[in-house]
């Protein structure tokens, strides 16, 4: 039981994965800085937003609506983040849970924060969050089954294997999966379903603070809203570290390995940078064509080739 505890509230679990994340948001906004000529947040930025969110700002319930369900959709959505934390790096830091179908169970733990922002903005009562929350419901049914085909690509490349720890394994003991066409091919769609998952540009039209002003947001201050900010730093950690298990062989903690760990969590998050700063915020009907289209044809020509042994 201790020992489950110290995995849930210290490492992997919520302590670990929100100060990672936090500093891995500081990057992102660093990158962003200098794509924009801007200096930029200095490094303990996201730890300065946090704490003045959770011990100095108000928290404003809304007059109309569910005060209970509004407060409770962000603890929903910081405990699902965390246990698909935990879930995904044990794995990584080499700890064999001994679960077999935990890869599932990730695919559902990582929807929680999504539905919770989506009940959350449904009890606010506000137009406003209602026009997010259901942008944030079109989103989801457009990326979920492209992020299921991702999945079942690489399930079928290491012969069947629903555990992530066996997935990581069979790439340390022989090549990662990106290594291949399709693997590049998954790659891509995985890239931009993780895109999607952290309401990034170009699909961040949830909140589209200069059309809907926040929108699922838009009524979260205080510490609420500093529960929200927490499960997105937690998920800007995990969700990258997730895409490395499952294509780049996971992680290794001795010597050059450690660097080298650290090199490509950087690169994913680097990547997820350079696209948000490249791209204009589209339409919700564009991000559903995107997925139910382009994305859905790369992942299935990636099932084909895996079939084919590419």
């Amino acid at each position: 039981m201790a020992v489950n505890l110290f995995y849930f509230l210290v490492f992997p679990g919520l302590l670990f994965a929100a100060i990672t994340g936090a500093f891995l948001s500081w990057f992102d906004r660093k990158i962003t800085a200098m794509v924009q000529f801007r200096k930029g947040p200095p490094l303990l930025q996201p730890f300065y937003d946090f704490f003045k969110l959770l011990l100095v700002k108000e928290t404003i319930l809304p007059k109309q609506g569910s005060p209970l369900i509004f407060l409770l959709a962000p603890v929903f959505s910081a405990f699902g983040a965390t246990m698909a934390g935990v879930f995904i790096l044990l794995p990584l830091s080499n700890i064999a849970t001994g679960f077999r179908g935990d890869l599932l169970v990730i695919f559902y733990l990582l929807t929680i924060p999504s539905f919770s922002y989506i009940i959350g903005a449904l009890a606010s009562a506000n137009p406003l969050a209602a026009v997010g929350s259901s942008r944030e419901m079109k989103l989801i049914i457009s990326y979920e089954f492209t992020f299921l085909l991702f999945i079942a690509g690489i399930i079928m490349k290491c012969g069947q294997q629903f555990d992530l720890y066996s997935i990581i394994q069979a790439q340390q003991t022989s090549s990662p999966f990106i290594g291949s066409i399709s693997g590049v091919l998954l790659f891509i769609v995985g890239i931009f379903c993780i895109q999607a998952k952290l309401a990034l540009v170009p699909f961040d039209m949830p909140e589209a603070e200069t059309e809907i002003t926040e929108g699922i947001f838009i009524e979260y201050s205080g510490a609420a809203f500093a529960l929200i900010k927490l499960t997105k730093y937690i998920m800007f950690f995990i969700l990258p570290a997730l895409l490395i298990a499952l294509l780049m062989n996971g992680f290794r903690f001795n010597g050059f390995n450690i660097l080298w760990a650290v090199l490509k969590l950087l690169a994913v998050v680097l990547a997820l940078t350079l696209i948000r700063n490249t791209n204009p915020r589209i339409k919700i009907r564009q991000a559903i064509k995107f997925f139910a289209l382009w994305m859905n044809l790369f992942a299935v020509i990636a099932l084909v080739l895996i079939e084919f042994g590419y």
